[in-house]
Parts: structure tokens; C-alpha cells; sequence
């Protein structure tokens, strides 16, 4: 049973968000096919691998769009997935380039750890106060292609997944011949 706040809620999904699950798939699909983004083929992977890497996620929501009116500026998630438990899991995803090297990258590599924590920590707050929504009903988790970033959801309360960029570079390439 979904509480009401959550309800609203996830009617306020279907309004600002009405393609519809295939409809999303297909642009995936597309970005798989056309790569040209970084980013958006990690969110690819994510997106069609959902079962695997957060098993509890039903139903996405919403995908790169803020979750509080059209307060842009408050931030907005990568994806939001209404959970088998009947509670909001979000997910916020980071490309991290690991194959880069020297001081200047390593540092770079650390702001971007840090930085997908804070957002999706902060969206959580933010949409606990402006939709009403207790805390226990918002779960998080990141994505990265960093598997540094494992360990560090552990004392947050962030379920942390990565794949590592080649096997994102072999899953694209696979893919495009299985489907």
C-alpha cells in the first residue's frame, strides 16, 4: 500500500513523465546504437540491467528530471523507481573516467565520488521535506563506472554499484548484435 503523500507523488510522475517504459527503452536502445554521450550509455546499461543491479526497483518514475515542480535549480535525478516494497529508490549515476591518469585525474576522480554521494543524499532530503515523504520511504543508490565508489555508500545508507568501462564498452558492442 502506498501512503498518500507517495501517491501524489508518483501522480505527479505520470503527469511530467507520461512515455511510457518501451518508450524509454527504445531511446536507450538508440543511445546504444549511437553512443554519444558517456553518461547516457552508463545510463543505458543501468536502465536495461535495472533487475540486476537494484533488484527491488518495479517502476521508473522519472528520469533526469526534478523531483520538486519544475525547480530545476533544487536539482534534478537521474532516475527515480518506485520500489516492489512500494517506496521510492533514487539513483543518481556518474560517469568516472578510471583510465585517465596522473595527480590532476586522480583528483578529479575524487571530487566525482564525493559529488554523486552529496547529490543523491541531498535529493533524498529535499524530497522528504518538499513532498512529505518520510525517510524511510527514500532509498538511494549510485551508479558509477568506479568500483572505488563500492565501500563508500556503506556508512551513508547508499546501495553503490559500478561496472567497469570496458565491460561497459563489451555490453554496448554485445548488445547491438543480441538485440
Amino acid at each position: 500500500m502506498i501512503a498518500n503523500d507517495l501517491h501524489r507523488f508518483v501522480s505527479y510522475c505520470k503527469k511530467i513523465q507520461p512515455q511510457t517504459q518501451e518508450d524509454i527503452k527504445q531511446f536507450f536502445e538508440g543511445v546504444i546504437v549511437f553512443p554519444y554521450d558517456k553518461e547516457l550509455l552508463l545510463q543505458a546499461y543501468l536502465f536495461l540491467n535495472i533487475k540486476n543491479l537494484f533488484p527491488d526497483c518495479c517502476e521508473l518514475l522519472l528520469f533526469e528530471k526534478s523531483p520538486i515542480a519544475d525547480y530545476t535549480d533544487l536539482g534534478k535525478c537521474d532516475f527515480v523507481y518506485l520500489t516492489l516494497q512500494g517506496n521510492l529508490f533514487l539513483i543518481e549515476t556518474k560517469f568516472i573516467d578510471t583510465e585517465a591518469t596522473g595527480p590532476t585525474e586522480r583528483k578529479r576522480r575524487n571530487k566525482h565520488r564525493n559529488k554523486v554521494f552529496e547529490q543523491v543524499i541531498t535529493l533524498k532530503n529535499r524530497f522528504s521535506e518538499y513532498w512529505d515523504i518520510k525517510l524511510n520511504q527514500l532509498e538511494c543508490g549510485v551508479f558509477t563506472t568506479d568500483a572505488e565508489v563500492e565501500w563508500r555508500g556503506n556508512g551513508m545508507n547508499v546501495i553503490t554499484r559500478s561496472i567497469a568501462i570496458d565491460q561497459l564498452e563489451k555490453w554496448r558492442r554485445s548488445y547491438r548484435r543480441i538485440n
